[in-house]
């Protein structure tokens, strides 16, 4: 007797979220394109250039502990909605902006829209997949950030350099309105989508799939008892090491392509999408695809999961390797095995807020997670742009990079222990 095939809502569902992912990182990344462009036409200097990259995320990390509560209270359904059609908003608003005060209003009122996006995305896919499956699902979305600068960075560079850097924003603007339009009509919970089929739902249900429901505690004793665990605080720490690496090169890459190496807007970034490429394939194949492969024959779940995630920082080190060249092909050369490595560990990072989580406390962990990532992501464009501003060269902000990794290997390894659920708050 044939066993029927499992209907596969739950990897449409996977799809829809890393478009959103994909099309949020436009948001993110299109300001880094027209960087050149609007330093030369509003008369920026390098720091001025390293606040307007960092508004973004000031709004997006500090928003992130009320934005994964918020999650864990009204579900992902209903902010999401909200969270998708202000991304729109504010890149239409960055668009007819005419100075650095708007631009930095703007991307700070991004940051606020986009803040639930990361912490959402994982609740959902604890909620859509079976354990066995979710580091391919995790990898959907978060290979979508990097496919982002393959795709996004030549189309909103394009834009730019013909139609001025307006219309980079406003393509922008577009899309994702656009996608707010499909996450509204497409997206449910599974206990509330009408086309999830049962056989589909218990597949889901006794592969160890999130439980759907409220928080076992108020949101603030979530939150209180989430900060008082080690684990949480071992993830948080690692994450914010990947996040200052990844962040430095999502806003300063073409910039570094273009002052250090020499080339025009166009030509960088064509280079810059070579790393981003290199980032997407490691992400899907070794943060995905390799990690359910492994555990699905029998392999322990922390070692695997761990051993990706500590391997992946370690090879973001190569970001030394880029201190020592001036050959462009070199130099992106070693940032591609940098970012590959923190592509790999990157979807280990995401699945493990579903995996260690109490009860409905999904969100806020991945918040409290992502609000760490984030505030290098703030702070890292800031520190780069000084030094750049300073010395001249990036060698000295590859550096501390560097030694920012080190940092988040050692949390991963002694703090964050085995990948088992938090307890449950008392």
């Amino acid at each position: 007797m044939t066993t029927a095939p499992i209907p596969r809502l739950r990897w449409r569902i996977g799809g829809l979220l890393g478009a959103g992912v994909l099309i949020n990182y436009f948001d993110r990344i299109s300001l880094s394109v027209a960087g050149p462009q609007l330093q030369e036409t509003l008369g920026l200097s390098a720091t001025d250039l390293g606040l307007l990259f960092s508004a973004f995320f000031w709004t997006y990390a500090l928003s992130q502990i009320p934005a994964g509560m918020i999650l864990d209270r009204w579900g992902v359904t209903r902010v999401g909605r909200w969270s998708t059609c202000l991304w729109g908003v504010a890149s239409a608003i960055t668009a007819v902006s005419s100075g650095f005060a708007g631009i930095f209003a703007a991307r700070a009122l991004l940051g606020l829209a986009e803040a639930p996006s990361f912490p959402a995305n994982s609740k959902a896919t604890g909620y859509w997949f079976p354990r066995k499956e979710r580091a391919s699902s995790t990898a959907l979305f978060d290979a979508a950030a990097k496919f982002s600068n393959v795709i996004g960075v030549p189309l909103v560079a394009l834009a730019v350099v013909y139609l001025g850097w307006r219309w980079g924003f406003g393509i922008v603007a577009v899309l994702s309105f656009a996608y707010f339009a499909a996450f509204y009509l497409i997206y449910r919970d599974p206990s509330a989508h009408p086309r999830l089929s049962a056989e589909e739902r218990e597949y889901i249900t006794a592969g160890g799939a999130a439980p759907e429901g409220q928080i076992s505690t108020s949101p603030a004793g979530m939150l209180g008892h989430l900060l008082r665990s080690r684990k949480v605080w071992g993830l948080s720490i690692g994450f914010a090491a990947y996040g200052y690496c990844f962040y430095l090169f999502l806003t300063w890459l073409p910039g570094y392509l273009v002052q250090t190496m020499h080339m025009s807007i166009l030509k960088s970034a064509s280079f810059a999408a070579i790393p981003w490429m290199c980032a997407t394939v490691s992400d899907l194949v070794v943060g995905g695809w390799l990690i359910d492969r492994l555990i699905a024959r029998g392999h322990d779940e922390t070692r695997v999961r761990k051993t990706v995630l500590v391997s992946g920082m370690c090879a973001g080190l190569a970001v030394f390797g880029a201190t020592t060249t001036t050959d462009p092909i070199y130099a992106i050369a070693w940032i591609s095995v940098a970012l590959s490595g923190l592509a790999a560990a990157a979807p280990v990072g995401w699945s493990l807020p579903s995996l260690i989580a109490p009860r409905g406390g999904v969100g806020t962990v991945g918040a409290i997670m992502n609000f760490a990532n984030n505030l290098m992501g703030a702070v890292a464009p800031i520190v780069t742009g000084m030094i750049v501003g300073r010395t001249q060269s990036f060698t000295n902000a590859f550096l501390v990079a560097g030694v920012v990794l080190l940092i988040g290997v050692a949390s991963f390894v002694f703090l964050m222990g085995r990948i088992e659920p938090v307890p449950e708050p008392q």
